[in-house]
């Protein structure tokens, strides 16, 4: 059914920093960018339950999200934990397509090669590793087996390292449809950048942004990591006042999760030259008051964007939704995603492809899908699902939208939940006043500890498979 949209109080601030609830409830807990989470998925979900899962969503016949992840990188950046492959090796880049095409004929036979691919993201790795003419190949291929957009509604994003751009890549990518850009920063300070094997000057990146700018790209990205080494207070104020001076449509300022026996190329980085982590708390802190002082909306969790940004406008007109990329306004797509370690999703399952390369080729070289593992959704799942995902996205609960999307009487359905959140509305964090569950200034920074509270996987509370929540 058509619900009316759940507009945001543009009066209530943004956030409040309460040390002493940071402090009780900085505990670890998922990003949710998938209900049930990535840890929930399992090797009893075949690649025929994906097939199922793809036939109905062909069924819905709404259009999808495409998503294709290209793990090659040149370099090694010591603080990645992502699935990838350093090479110098270029050549690699065209078998690799090839391959994608093959996988992306299969998904499409499944899902429904008519359907409207409203938006589509290449991520990695490094994207823009591949060739100019691999590149073109691999969205021409796109182009005759699905139906990509061209109007001005589609959201064509791609993560761009600055460091593997030339003077025509930019303009290739235009060409080739995309209207949106993410550039990896992470700092501008030098010291940093050498720690972490990512010399990246000031003046590389302002020079790919502005010239996405003078191309039309809108919805430009930067994203910063805080609590890698060197960094202080002090020195990622003066990084945060370059960026302010590239002016970004929007910024991910990601915390950085020290790893080293799970990541091995973060053995490379040494413990003691880590900010400490109230050093790394007050670069937060000093981080949103700056950003919102210069005029950024606090999105959620890690998020800014400008006011009249189309992530922005959709929280506030409450339809904003988070998906496995993060934050996007598509709410209504399904998830096509082809490579290795990619992960798909549909109404009621998601799947994930084999980690390996090796073995992700061996599938798609048999003209199998490379499916190793993932999990269906129950009602319970999906109707959680929602309920988080307004939480995350719009930072509030209607329970009339509630009774309306799920002919469910909220108070019924979670009422060991709303016991549980007795606390954190003694707290602050919450405001409840039987018709919404409004999540106050001093919560929205602990909004992941929020969602725990719906989560049935978590009851039991932290859990170390995930970072802390600030």
């Amino acid at each position: 059914m058509a619900l009316p949209k759940t507009v945001i109080n543009e009066n209530s601030p943004a956030f409040i920093w309460d040390e002493a609830l940071i402090s009780r409830y900085d505990l670890s807990g998922p990003r949710y960018t998938s209900y049930p989470t990535a840890v929930e998925f399992h090797g009893n979900f075949w690649a025929s339950d994906m097939e199922a899962a793809a036939v109905r969503s062909r069924a819905s016949g709404g259009p999808v999200s495409l998503y294709t992840h290209l793990p090659f990188c040149a370099h090694l950046c010591y603080y990645c934990a992502c699935n990838k492959v350093i090479t110098k090796k270029r050549d690699k880049a065209l078998p690799y397509v090839q391959r994608l095409l093959k996988e992306a004929a299969m998904q499409a036979a499944l899902f429904g090669a008519e359907r409207p691919v409203r938006q589509l993201h290449w991520g990695g790795g490094t994207p823009t590793f591949l060739p100019r003419d691999v590149m073109r190949e691999l969205m021409a291929g796109y182009g005759e087996i699905f139906n990509l957009q061209t109007d001005d509604d589609r959201d064509y994003s791609v993560e761009i390292d600055p460091r593997e751009v030339d003077q025509d890549t930019l303009a290739t990518l235009w060409e080739l449809g995309f209207n949106r850009i993410s550039l990896g920063v992470q700092d501008v300070n030098l010291q940093v950048q050498k720690a972490v094997n990512r010399v990246q000057p000031r003046e590389m990146t302002e020079a790919v942004l502005n010239e996405a700018r003078r191309l039309g790209f809108r919805s430009i990205n930067l994203d910063l990591i805080y609590g890698l080494p060197h960094q202080t207070p002090e020195s990622f104020a003066e990084t945060l006042e370059a960026v302010i001076e590239m002016s970004p449509d929007r910024l991910s300022v990601f915390s950085y999760a020290h790893l080293p026996e799970r990541f091995y190329p973060q053995t490379r980085i040494k413990d003691d030259t880590l900010p400490t982590p109230r050093q790394k708390l007050t670069i937060l802190h000093n981080t949103i008051n700056r950003l919102l002082d210069a005029g950024y909306e606090y999105i959620g969790m890690d998020h800014f964007a400008k006011p009249d940004d189309s992530l922005a406008v959709a929280q506030r007109e409450g339809r904003l939704h988070r998906n496995f990329q993060g934050y996007t306004t598509h709410a209504d797509c399904d998830l096509v995603s082809l490579g290795v370690s990619a992960i798909g999703q549909t109404n009621d399952a998601y799947f994930q492809n084999n980690h390996d390369l090796p073995a992700w080729e061996a599938a798609i070289d048999a003209g199998e899908l490379a499916v190793i593992r993932g999990v269906e959704l129950t009602d319970d799942d999906r109707l959680r699902r929602w309920v988080i995902g307004q939480l995350i996205c719009q930072f509030r609960l209607d329970r009339e939208q509630f009774q309306g999307m799920w002919q469910q009487d909220f108070d019924r359905y979670f009422a060991d939940e709303l016991a549980r959140l007795h606390h954190m509305a003694d707290d602050g964090l919450i405001r409840d006043d039987g018709r919404v569950l409004q999540v106050q200034p001093s919560g929205r920074l602990l909004i992941r500890a929020i969602c725990q509270m719906f989560d049935v996987y978590r009851k039991e509370g932290a859990s170390q498979r995930f970072s802390r929540i600030i």
